[in-house]
């Protein structure tokens, strides 16, 4: 599915859940009533969402114009006017709740994301999200995390493999686990979860692509990368704090992958404010 098919999609989905049988308070409004208004930002943050905020508004009307002042990946002080929007009034205020939490949402999203980037920018070290993310929006919100400066982990559990320790199990070994996954999809990105030197070893042995360090120390870090001495990329995970994102980073691991990301985001405060 393309991207503008998914963006339609999650729109209209939200739409419905949003306007049922239809919007009893908009019917209250004369049906030729046309309004002005402008979009602000309350709080420093990183745009994002406008394709979703845009498609809200044209799948209740298309009538309705939209003349964007900034773009998605955009860092925008707070108070400014990022956006102006105008066009019937039952439309207008029938999509507004719905254009605003695609934006809020994304754009949360986007500003973590590019806060936690921004701690590491020193470093060679880069951000990687997860697949918690909220049901249905999963796209959404890795292309948020791609505005804010991170890189997208995998898009599910069908693009690339990530070998965990029930896999392990069933499997036998890390050997056997990487031997059936190149048989199976040799073109795939493979990567094998790790919980100790000895299975990062076994790791790089079998020849996985990458290796994700399960909640390792600092010292084990550090002891990993100069094993793995660059032979595979290597992916800490678990428990990131601020601070620990720092120095992980520090260590020279190639990513450091965030759940929080997605699943712990805080919404942007964005006014559509009524001009006429």
């Amino acid at each position: 599915m393309d991207r503008q098919q998914i963006i339609k999609n999650d729109v209209s989905r939200a739409l419905a859940e949003d306007i049922g049988d239809g919007d009893v308070s908009a019917e209250l409004i004369d049906a030729g009533s046309v309004l002005e208004t402008r979009l602000l930002i309350r709080e420093d943050a990183v745009l994002c969402g406008t394709e979703w905020f845009d498609e809200a508004f044209r799948q209740c009307d298309p009538d309705i114009q939209i003349n964007w002042l900034a773009s998605d990946g955009d860092c925008i002080s707070a108070d400014t006017v990022i956006c102006e929007v105008s066009g019937p009034a039952r439309a207008l205020l029938t999509a507004e709740r719905s254009a605003l939490n695609f934006l809020q949402t994304l754009s949360g999203t986007a500003t973590m994301t590019r806060h936690y980037a921004d701690l590491i920018k020193h470093t060679q070290c880069r951000i990687l999200d997860t697949r918690k993310t909220i049901p249905m929006l999963r796209r959404a919100q890795k292309y948020a995390v791609r505005c804010g400066g991170g890189l997208n982990h995998r898009i599910g559990l069908f693009d690339a493999y990530l070998i965990k320790e029930n896999h392990l199990a069933a499997c036998g070994s890390i050997a056997e686990a990487v031997d059936r996954a190149r048989r199976s999809h040799p073109d795939l990105l493979l990567e094998v979860e790790v919980e100790s030197i000895d299975q990062l070893k076994a790791a790089i042995d079998a020849g996985a692509d990458r290796a994700l360090l399960d909640n390792f120390t600092i010292e084990e870090t550090r002891q990993a990368v100069a094993l793995n001495d660059k032979r595979i990329q290597l992916e800490a995970s678990g428990n990131i704090t601020e601070q620990s994102l720092i120095e992980i980073a520090r260590t020279g691991v190639d990513f450091v992958s965030i759940g929080a990301l997605t699943k712990h985001l805080r919404a942007i405060d964005y006014s559509l404010r009524f001009i006429s």
